[in-house]
């Protein structure tokens, strides 16, 4: 996938969570707009993991390493500034130039 692949960018006014990224499209609360440039960094990461794990693999390892995280840690915040891929697009996304420069599988260094 190209590195300036941007994604489908759509802002809902109701979402459960301030944005999320299901493959090629990135969904916004409109509410979110102010801060719309890091939030789209950010779900702009998770389409370069999502792309380099032919997607389905991208949900199938968040979801164990979210269920791993959630018994080691017994928090549901700590768990999911934890599992690996948000842990790469929250250091990232105010970064501009990290997509550019980004090597495939990235997210591995961000492994404990």
């Amino acid at each position: 996938m190209q590195k300036n692949f941007k994604g489908f960018v759509i802002c809902v006014n109701y979402l459960p969570v301030d944005a999320i990224t299901i493959f090629p499209f990135i969904f916004l609360k409109k509410s979110k707009l102010p801060v719309i440039k890091s939030w789209l960094q950010h779900e702009r990461i998770h389409l370069l993991q999502q792309a380099e794990l032919l997607i389905v693999f991208f949900y199938v390892f968040y979801l164990l390493n979210y269920l791993y995280l959630i018994v080691v840690l017994r928090d549901h915040q700590k768990a999911y500034r934890s599992i690996v891929f948000e842990k790469e697009a929250y250091i990232n996304q105010t970064n501009p130039a990290y997509l550019f420069k980004r090597k495939m599988f990235a997210f591995l260094n961000y492994l404990n």
